[in-house]
């Protein structure tokens, strides 16, 4: 009788921490509270999934010998398909430490590549990593829930898990293709746009929709399965003069600090080949002062004169590149 209360109470724990989790993501901002109607940058929940949508993950993916048994992605125990393509994981990352700290692979991956609703993290420089965590711990930088996790992270595990992010070899994840028209598309619970099952479209607009190349995949959490990005028709060749030459003063070209390639150069991060809305989102955030920190100053001039359509552009050429 002993031990199985000793059960019960595990389990009871296991639940009301996975409540507080999802209960975080449901109610948190999505990332910084946009002017406008920016939803399509700043994902969150409207409303209930269609009736026909079914989020459970898959029980295997293409080309892993892995099992998945359970109805719902756990957020202190999510797959990792591939064990044999990434260094032993530490154990924030792998399994977290608990409320509020959840496994970093829950929103991340296994890969460090993430969703377009989270961060991309493979590759990062150890010291801009620390340097994002105290931001969010100080309120510099908001993307909720990554915020209360900051503030119960431990300055070991965060160390850590900087060491194994930046070991990790970034590749390409998004396609990004230019469209008149886009798949009409709702938002989960964890902040990920999905295409509507009934195949409906509508136009794109000034906009960036980011969707799954293989929903049920993204659902899952595989690594090895990617974004598309539609983006503007002609967005590409104009964020390529925008970045490159600063289109006449109208901006400073990316590769000052960011590098020929932009994939980095010192402690300054790889903006090549990410997440064509979370680069949006940031340069959004930076011009105006929603994001905040020392690495930050520098952008300030750089966005300062940027309308939306330049940042739409900018995001959909560095998205477009090699990472």
């Amino acid at each position: 009788m002993e031990a199985l209360a000793i059960l019960m109470r595990i389990h009871i724990r296991a639940l009301v921490l996975a409540g507080v989790c999802v209960a975080a993501i449901r109610t948190a901002s999505p990332q910084q509270k946009p002017a406008g109607d920016l939803g399509w940058a700043f994902p969150a929940p409207v409303g209930d999934p269609p009736a026909s949508f079914d989020e459970a993950p898959l029980k295997h993916v293409p080309g892993s010998s892995q099992t998945y048994d359970h109805g719902r992605i756990d957020a202190f125990n999510p797959p990792d398909w591939f064990p044999d393509e990434h260094p032993p994981m530490p154990e924030v990352v792998r399994h977290g430490r608990g409320n509020p700290v959840m496994a970093c692979a829950y929103c991340h991956l296994a890969s460090g590549m993430g969703h377009p609703q989270s961060g991309n993290l493979a590759g990062l420089p150890v010291a801009y990593f620390m340097e994002q965590i105290n931001n969010f711990r100080s309120g510099a930088r908001s993307a909720p829930p990554m915020d209360f996790i900051a503030k119960g992270l431990s300055d070991d595990d965060a160390q850590q898990a900087a060491e194994w992010f930046a070991s990790l070899k970034p590749k390409p994840w998004v396609k990004v293709t230019e469209a008149e028209t886009v798949p009409k598309t709702f938002v989960i619970i964890t902040r990920l746009r999905l295409p509507l099952p009934s195949a409906e479209t509508e136009p794109l607009g000034d906009r960036i929709i980011e969707v799954p190349q293989d929903p049920a995949r993204a659902l899952s959490y595989d690594p090895h399965s990617g974004f598309i990005a539609y983006v503007p028709v002609g967005s590409i060749a104009k964020g390529e003069a925008l970045v490159k030459t600063g289109a006449g003063g109208k901006t400073v070209a990316c590769k000052t600090c960011h590098g020929e390639t932009l994939r980095g150069m010192g402690d300054v991060p790889r903006i090549a080949g990410r997440s064509a809305i979370f680069i949006f989102r940031q340069l959004h955030n930076i011009q105006t002062s929603a994001r905040s920190g020392a690495s930050t100053e520098p952008m300030k001039t750089v966005v300062m004169d940027l309308s939306q359509e330049d940042m739409v552009a900018i995001a959909a050429y560095v998205a477009s590149l090699t990472p």
